[in-house]
């Protein structure tokens, strides 16, 4: 049978089997004390991230979060340089200082990320007021979690985004917990789209496993943006399947049978599953699976293979200046 999907749809169902491997890798090798410091994973909510920016510009803006391997994967940054930074080389996309939780690729307008809550909204706002001023129609997309609609910056943002008509898209990809606190017990809306209503911002709530339920309520979201229409706001319904972080070195939440029951709607499954029904050959899906396989172990072994970064570069990209190493560090 001939294939019938699109460009576009064949990079999304391989967008997401980038983040899976990357994540299932980066998992085992943390858990072998390979990749130093918290991992934050983002397997089972592929579809959120790759959805969304699947109707994004290389050269749009997008800010993510700490669960940070993800996003910038979805807007198509390169592998190697990532998975270098978890391995905090000097190759890494941030040289080695960032880490898991602070990656950012300006090649594809990946901004970054941080550990701090939130603390993405400011900069998604900031980058939309930049667009605007200098008269392009660039769009500014930022992903926050559920428990980051509780924080200050959200509503500042917001309100500041929606009085100035800002092109931001604010996605809230609700994956029911804020580290092991479920939703219920801290957000006081049901659907956290209802707070929108208080910025009078259109918005709309979708089914985070559907990548192209995502794809198509974040194009109508760009467009408005890229028109002068000012932010929405999407919130997605999405699953993580790990704890808060990998190998916390305990269960913090006994989530029972609900894990099972998201896995059952798991988005890359579910994906390939409408793409055969689609018409597309399974021989192009299984291509596509092996040649991303082959990608991330090429990633892996460009990191292990890497330098690590220097101690004259400790301080590169924080002061104007280089300081020297004092003598009984280098002795």
């Amino acid at each position: 049978m001939p294939d019938k999907a699109n460009d576009r749809s064949l990079e999304s169902y391989r967008r997401m089997l980038r983040i899976r491997h990357f994540e299932d890798r980066a998992e085992a090798m943390h858990a072998a004390g390979e990749i130093p410091g918290s991992l934050h994973t983002y397997a089972g909510q592929e579809a959120s991230g790759v959805g969304a920016c699947m109707a994004l510009r290389d050269d749009d803006y997008m800010v993510g979060t700490h669960r940070s391997h993800g996003h910038p994967i979805a807007k198509g940054a390169a592998l190697r340089p990532l998975m270098a930074e978890l391995l905090a080389k000097a190759t890494g996309i941030c040289k080695g200082k960032g880490g898991s939780m602070h990656l950012s690729d300006f090649k594809v307008g990946s901004l970054g990320e941080t550990s701090i809550v939130g603390s993405g909204l400011p900069v998604a706002v900031g980058a939309g007021l930049g667009s605007k001023l200098q008269g392009n129609d660039r769009v500014s997309l930022c992903f926050f979690g559920d428990g980051a609609s509780n924080e200050g910056a959200f509503h500042e943002a917001c309100n500041l985004a929606a009085v100035w008509k800002l092109p931001v898209i604010f996605l809230c990809e609700n994956n029911g917990y804020a580290v092991s606190t479920p939703a219920s017990a801290m957000v006081s809306v049901k659907d956290v789209a209802e707070r929108a209503k208080a910025y009078s911002m259109p918005s709309a709530i979708v089914d985070g496993q559907d990548v192209e339920a995502v794809f198509e309520a974040v194009t109508e979201a760009v467009t408005r943006a890229r028109t002068g229409g000012g932010p929405t706001f999407i919130e997605t319904k999405t699953y993580r399947y790990a704890e808060h972080a990998v190998n916390m070195g305990r269960v913090l939440l006994d989530r029972g049978g609900e894990v099972d029951e998201w896995r059952s709607r798991d988005p890359i499954t579910k994906y390939r599953k409408r793409l055969l029904e689609g018409g597309v050959a399974e021989a192009t899906l299984d291509t596509i699976e092996t040649e991303v396989v082959a990608e991330v172990e090429d990633a892996i072994t460009f990191g292990r293979e890497s330098p690590y970064p220097t101690q004259e570069e400790a301080f590169d990209d924080v002061l104007s200046e280089r300081l020297p190493i004092p003598a009984f560090l280098t002795a």
